[in-house]
Formats: C-alpha cells, sequence, structure tokens
C-alpha cells in the first residue's frame, strides 16, 4: 500500500469517528436519558476529540512524494 493510499485510509477514519461523534451527541442530548447519557456523550466526545487529532495529523504531514 502507498503511502498516499495509506494516509487516504487514515483520514476516512477521521471522518468516520467524526460522524460516530455527531450522531451520538445527538443521541445523548435528545434521546437518551440518565447514566446512559452521560456515557454516550463522554465517548462522543471522545471520537470527536480523536477525529480532530487525526485531521490535523494528515492535514500538517503534507503531500505525498512518491
Amino acid at each position: 500500500m502507498t503511502p498516499g493510499l495509506l494516509k487516504m485510509w487514515i483520514s476516512f477514519a477521521g471522518m468516520a469517528s467524526m460522524a460516530i461523534a455527531i450522531i451520538s451527541i445527538y443521541f445523548s442530548r435528545y434521546k437518551l436519558k440518565g447514566f446512559l447519557k452521560g456515557i454516550v456523550a463522554a465517548l462522543a466526545y471522545l471520537f470527536m476529540i480523536l477525529a480532530g487529532i487525526i485531521m490535523v495529523i494528515v492535514v500538517f504531514s503534507g503531500p505525498v512524494i512518491e
């Protein structure tokens, strides 16, 4: 697998993590109650932080030159 293709898959993982975070935050705010609400919200914000870190790494690593 080339470095450019690997970088693409890593960025897809970041985007998927962001989508999971968005859906989880929605459910924790509007659909869930009690203890489960806190757990889902915490996991959602962890996914959001992970996605942000992945995006920063992908963007600032620069172009892939082969």
